[in-house]
């Protein structure tokens, strides 16, 4: 389909497929990850044989080698400091379970190198990785439904040391540079959405901790940014909510001394240590965009680093002095770009063709201004065919980035809006946190008042409205349909919560942690809670064709609670579809991503004017 939604073709040379297809199969790198002790050498993510995997990069040489080969794809990696080993969590078919495989830097997939890198270890979910910059010993953090969080030391040629454990979520943050100081993140508080800080000895004797959780109504969260990479500092910098939103402090463990940084940004601002460990990269996103800055510890200056108007989703400092950064607009597709100037990797192949940039929406609602990112055919006018592309999560938000889903929508002619809900990141502490308790119905209050304004101004067309997600948006799908019945026309949901209290018997343990958190308990300790919460309460309400997609092997959204859905769907009758396939929660093969956004379009296009 054309721009304007339109049947038509691109016109780039020798191309036939429909310009939404060329968007999901044109070539896409992630921002090179380098090796601290060797930053020549570099690991990425793309999808350039068709299916998302590990490439490694010798930028001295400039040979590039595919890593990973796998049916389902590999996009959970690392490189070891010293850039000798690659690292990769290799889980089976989607579900990630598994273990830590590792290879040597500059082998290929199909060398046969790949070794289990932690024999001593059993199979469980990531919960992060910390490797010394000697290569003597890892850190590795574990979560099972049986264990909890466990985190052990494991050192060359000789077993696990387990050296934390609780039922709680917890995880590895960071190791030190000279590695004798190991950072955890923890909620043995019983509050998954708010961390608190453990700093350790590699025998696990305890060196410091910090905890920004009151134990009342206000809860502040805090988060591993990193070690200094200096040997024998001690310094840590922390992400903290003091003031109402994420921003950035440095912590002496050995000291105790905390120097929070009050860079006069009004959003949210992550950051990084500089090479040298004198100054830190920043990283401050503010409605739905997001820019980089340097920050001077000595002198506190703060100096912008250039980028494009858009969204900056990955940034790192060069021990050159330079700064790599991935970037991209709604209208412009991902990029790698450095300050010397220039594209940093650019993979041969078609180009991903441009969308239409987004227009952004403000909207009075129940708990305060609601921001929306609206996109539609250009010179179309209303009221349109419009699809609500709810964001997953729900702790994320949707900003102006590219992204080929909601592009396609627009090449067959749909306006879409994106609603950032009460629950999303971005717009301060107290707009994340208001989501709990009325589990799903905050955010559909949201959408609903969106979905009124998109109406009464003329962008959609109140007869044909779709209401889709993914995740936590597929789960706010189902909901929506069943407790807003007369609103939507269609439903289009993939990899949803549709039966909550199955869902929860059947996930994995660091979701019935955040489950809890949201609840204020498990399905026995409030179950009226869950109830309201749950799609299934209201599944014989529902009025719209309902189209599901889920993956068999999905941890998160697990497909039996899936199953009990469908099932009350089809005892009535009920117009529906369901398409299962052999991933987990979600896929990375390109061919999967198209059929499957493929299948969504048809199932709109069948049942909307």
């Amino acid at each position: 389909m054309s721009e304007t939604g339109v049947e038509g073709t691109a016109g780039d040379a020798g191309s036939e497929m429909p310009v939404w297809e060329q968007r999901f199969r044109a070539p896409r790198v992630s921002l090179p990850e380098w090796a601290e002790d060797a930053p020549q050498r570099s690991l990425f993510v793309s999808n350039a044989t068709g299916t998302y995997e590990l490439y490694s990069w010798d930028r001295a040489t400039g040979e590039q080698r595919q890593v990973t080969e796998r049916a389902n794809g590999t996009t959970d990696g690392t490189l070891s400091p010293d850039g000798q080993w690659v690292w990769w969590f290799n889980d089976k078919d989607g579900d990630e379970f598994g273990v830590w495989m590792r290879q040597p830097f500059g082998s290929g997939a199909g060398d046969g190198a790949a070794e289990v890198a932690l024999p001593g270890l059993e199979p469980s979910y990531p919960a992060g990785l910390a490797l010394s910059r000697d290569g003597s010993f890892a850190v590795v953090g574990r979560s099972t439904d049986e264990d909890g969080s466990t985190i052990h030391l494991v050192r060359a040629d000789e077993g696990p040391v387990e050296i934390y454990r609780h039922r709680e979520s917890a995880g590895v943050g960071d190791l030190s540079h000279d590695g004798s100081l190991i950072a955890i993140e923890h909620t043995e508080h019983g509050d998954a959405m708010h961390s608190a800080l453990w700093v350790v000895r590699p025998d696990g004797s305890s060196v410091a901790a910090l905890d920004d959780t009151k134990g009342g109504t206000v809860e502040l969260g805090l988060e591993v940014l990193g070690f200094a990479p200096v040997d024998g500092d001690t310094r840590l910098l922390v992400g903290h909510q003091r003031r109402g939103r994420w921003e950035p402090m440095v912590w002496d463990v050995a000291s105790g001394e905390e120097r929070e940084l009050d860079l006069g940004l009004p959003g949210d601002v992550s950051a990084e240590w500089c090479p040298d460990g004198s100054a830190l990269l920043v990283a401050h996103s503010f409605e739905a965009r997001s820019e980089l800055w340097r920050y001077e510890l000595g002198g506190g200056e703060l100096v912008p680093v250039p980028t494009p108007a858009g969204s900056v989703s990955g940034a790192t400092a060069r021990p050159d002095g330079t700064v790599e950064f991935l970037w991209s607009s709604a209208a412009e597709p991902p990029v790698v770009r450095s300050t010397a100037g220039g594209v940093v990797l650019d993979p041969p192949g078609m180009k991903a063709p441009a969308s239409v940039p987004v227009t952004d929406a403000w909207v009075e609602g129940p708990g305060g201004r609601i921001h929306a990112l609206v996109q539609k055919p250009a010179g179309a006018e209303g009221p349109l065919p419009t699809i609500f592309e709810v964001h997953g999560g729900p702790t994320w938000h949707d900003s102006d980035a590219f992204a080929a889903g909601p592009a396609a929508w627009v090449d067959h002619g749909f306006a879409v809006v994106r609603v950032n809900y009460r629950g999303s990141t971005g717009y301060g502490r107290e707009w994340t946190d208001a989501l709990k308790h009325r589990v799903g119905l905050i955010e559909l209050e949201d959408i609903a008042a969106v979905r009124e304004w998109a109406v009464d101004s003329g962008l959609a067309d109140p007869e044909r409205l779709v209401l889709s997600g993914g995740s936590w948006g597929g789960y706010l799908t189902l909901l929506g349909l069943g407790t807003q019945p007369d609103a939507w026309a269609v439903g289009l949901a993939a990899v949803p919560v549709a039966d909550y209290v199955t869902a929860y018997a059947d996930e994995m343990e660091a979701l019935k942690a955040l489950d809890r958190t949201l609840f204020g308990g498990s399905p026995e300790e409030v179950p009226d809670r869950f109830e309201a919460s749950s799609p299934l309460t209201y599944v014989d309400a529902v009025k719209a064709p309902v189209y599901i997609s889920a993956g068999v092997n999905d941890p998160r959204c697990p497909i039996r609670q899936i199953d009990n859905y469908v099932d009350r769907l089809a005892a009535r009758g009920a117009p529906h579809e369901v398409y299962r396939y052999d991933a987990g929660h979600g896929s990375l093969v390109v061919d999967e991503r198209i059929k499957q956004l493929g299948l969504e379009l048809d199932f709109a296009r069948r049942h909307v004017r």
